[in-house]
């Protein structure tokens, strides 16, 4: 993602934070890792195709035969599906399912101190983010971007609030430049997806995350480094508060 260059963030900032290369030893593992990363989040939705079958092998650096064989895994999964003909490829089928509160408990106590060190590494990156976006100067495009999330994720329904969540916080991470940071920023949120889709879709929390999402996104467009910063710690430590009230 070029920072003062014409480069679209819409087409390609999925490269960065999902669909990065693979290790060869667990090509096959590591392949349908992304893709279920991809889904999950919310990078692709319920019925949204996935990027062509050449363009997803080069961008995981994977042979066209270990994609098949991973699409096909996740096929039988209910996750996805293939279609043929003109308008074929593959498309999303997965819809998040309701969350079982009782299960989600017994995880939180396995995890233990893990939870609150998962709930520090995503302050310390997704602050950094915020900072590092306002920062930068970013193109009609880029900026174009993530208004466009900002706007799909205040129109969302309660179904899809939570996928439309992690596309705005990951086109945040995507804006700074950096793939390591927006692999980091994805990877920590699928540790905590299940934990955060368990929240119930409170009206004034939706409304008070919505105020917040827009601090965050008007202090990163106006290049105020300490007000992003200030947002986007604000935000994250009062989900982090709801999470340990309800799951606690």
């Amino acid at each position: 993602m070029d920072q003062a260059g014409g480069h679209d963030t819409r087409m390609d900032w999925q490269g960065g934070a999902i669909f990065r290369p693979v290790r060869m030893g667990n090509a096959f593992e590591e392949t349908v890792e992304r893709i279920l990363e991809a889904v999950k989040l919310g990078v692709f939705g319920y019925g949204d195709r996935l990027p062509a079958e050449r363009e997803l092998a080069a961008r995981l650096n994977v042979s066209r035969e270990t994609l098949r064989e991973a699409i096909r895994s996740l096929q039988q999964a209910g996750c996805v599906e293939s279609r043929r003909g003109r308008y074929g490829g593959t498309f999303v089928t997965y819809r998040l399912p309701p969350p079982d509160l009782g299960e989600l408990r017994r995880v939180v106590q396995d995890m233990g101190a893990e939870l609150e060190d998962a709930l520090t590494y995503r302050l310390v990156l997704e602050t950094g983010a915020s900072e590092q976006a306002a920062r930068r100067r970013l193109t009609e495009d880029q900026r174009a971007y993530l208004q466009e999330r900002l706007c799909e994720l205040e129109g969302a329904s309660p179904e899809a609030y939570r996928q439309l969540d992690s596309r705005f916080h990951l086109a945040i991470a995507e804006l700074t430049g950096s793939h390591s940071l927006a692999a980091g920023i994805a990877q920590c949120r699928m540790r905590l997806n299940d934990l955060l889709n368990a929240i119930p879709m409170l009206e004034r929390n939706i409304d008070h995350a919505s105020e917040q999402h827009r601090a965050m996104a008007e202090a990163i467009l106006s290049g105020d480094v300490e007000g992003a910063r200030r947002a986007t710690e604000e935000h994250l430590e009062a989900t982090a508060a709801l999470l340990r009230g309800f799951l606690g």
